[in-house]
């Protein structure tokens, strides 16, 4: 009696949305969301701290109720993360050409990292509770010649997510040599 599982078919490749390669593509609009809540929630958090030693000071100096500094910081944090977010995502690229895989972000700290494809080690894609109610991924890609160094693109199109990984992993394999 065999007890093995039957082979799975294999599943069609998920062709990606570019237009061009020489075009550097947005992330999906439907990431934004992911986005401000991340820097509003890291933001908020920051200026609830900062509150609360502006609140204590303010409590010794002018006699004010402590809890008005955190809760201000809070509001104030979580207001600025997501707007900030916001335009973040709407200066976050991703390029694929015959080369390999390039990232841009930033506006006023512009940042482009480029990765050959010959560097590329290996791929994840990770989707988390929020990104799958999307229908979004992250892809992880890691790189040779550095510790610990991986490249990192938040709120991909969870298609064009899998569809970069089947690529960029297809161009990483070697060639086999049947002799």
């Amino acid at each position: 009696m065999n007890d093995a599982l039957p082979p799975l078919p294999p599943t069609p490749a998920t062709p990606l949305s570019i237009v061009h390669p020489d075009v550097w593509q947005p992330l999906p609009a439907r990431g934004r969301a992911l986005f401000r809540l991340g820097h509003a929630t890291w933001l908020g958090l920051t200026g609830a701290g900062v509150g609360t030693g502006i609140g204590v000071l303010a409590h010794g100096v002018f006699d004010t109720p402590i809890w008005i500094g955190p809760v201000t910081g809070l509001l104030l944090g979580a207001l600025y993360g997501a707007w900030l977010g916001g335009r973040r995502h709407g200066y976050y690229r991703w390029k694929l050409d015959d080369e390999g895989f390039a990232v841009r972000k930033g506006r006023m700290w512009q940042s482009e990292t480029h990765v050959p494809a010959t560097r590329v080690q290996h791929l994840d894609v990770k989707r988390g509770p929020l990104e799958r109610s999307r229908s979004l991924a992250t892809l992880l890609i890691h790189t040779a010649g550095t510790r610990l160094e991986s490249i990192r693109v938040p709120c991909l199109d969870d298609g064009d997510a899998e569809a970069l990984r089947s690529t960029l992993a297809a161009r990483t394999e070697p060639e086999r040599d049947d002799d």
